[in-house]
C-alpha cells in the first residue's frame, strides 16, 4: 500500500503535465459559458414544455365540459 502511494506522488509530480495558470483561467471560462449556455437551453426547454402542457391541460378541459 505505500508503494502505491509513494508511485502515485512520483507520477503526480514528475510525469503529469499541469497547465499553466492562464491555460488554466481560459479553460475555466470555456466551461462556464458553456455551463450558462447549457442552463439558457435547459430553461427555454422547461418553460416551452410548461407552456405546451398548460394548453393542452386547457385544452382538454374545456373539450369535458
Amino acid at each position: 500500500m505505500f508503494n502505491y502511494f509513494k508511485e502515485s506522488y512520483n507520477e503526480l509530480v514528475n510525469k503529469v503535465s499541469w497547465p499553466s495558470f492562464s491555460q488554466l483561467q481560459s479553460s475555466t471560462i470555456v466551461v462556464m459559458v458553456a455551463s450558462l449556455l447549457f442552463a439558457i437551453v435547459v430553461l427555454a426547454m422547461d418553460l416551452s414544455f410548461e407552456n405546451i402542457m398548460a394548453a393542452i391541460y386547457k385544452t382538454l378541459a374545456n373539450l369535458g365540459r
